[in-house]
């Protein structure tokens, strides 16, 4: 592995700050938190593969997020999991709308309708606080192409997030 015993305790802080995150970001991502714990698991082991090189990055977190994601898509490409998630994630939605913090729930259910590209787009830009331009260096699409998927997602979340409409 890439990693001394004087590393250690870096890739520990890194592990310690980003794995919540970074499971968070794959399971909305992805629609199942096991598969996002396996991803984020993977994109670890690729930290400590090439740690003697991402050390001195400015944004660590930045190199493990793009890593992530990109393991994400590959899985679901090869899996075909986008679409069986996005129909856990419409159930588990359907089911649950129901309770004090039913608001939160109907956006999730919202969001969770939308295309995977648009989703991604979204969340990482609103959700994880990403400009557009690093949203498409991380997703490798053209920043008009994250525009207007951006612009598409916020107009299809409209209609659903109105006052009396349901998910």
């Amino acid at each position: 592995m890439g990693v001394e015993r004087e590393d250690e305790h870096q890739v520990e802080e890194v592990y310690a700050r980003a794995a919540g995150p970074l499971i968070g970001l794959l399971t909305v991502l992805g629609g199942s938190r096991a598969d996002a714990e396996e991803v984020a698991q993977d994109a670890f082991v690729r930290l400590l593969e090439h740690w003697t090189r991402v050390r001195g990055y400015d944004d660590v977190d930045a190199w493990l997020r793009t890593v992530a994601v990109r393991l994400l898509v590959s899985r679901q490409r090869r899996r075909k999991v986008a679409a069986l998630g996005l129909g856990r994630l419409r159930a588990r939605a359907a089911g649950s709308v129901e309770g004090p913090d039913g608001v939160r729930l109907d956006v999730g259910a919202a969001v969770a309708a939308l295309p995977l590209d648009h989703r991604a787009i979204l969340l990482l830009h609103h959700v994880h606080d990403l400009p557009v331009e690093e949203v498409a260096a991380l997703l490798r699409v053209p920043v008009g192409t994250v525009k207007s998927r951006l612009s598409r997602a916020r107009a299809a979340l409209a209609p659903r997030l109105t006052e009396g409409s349901t998910p």
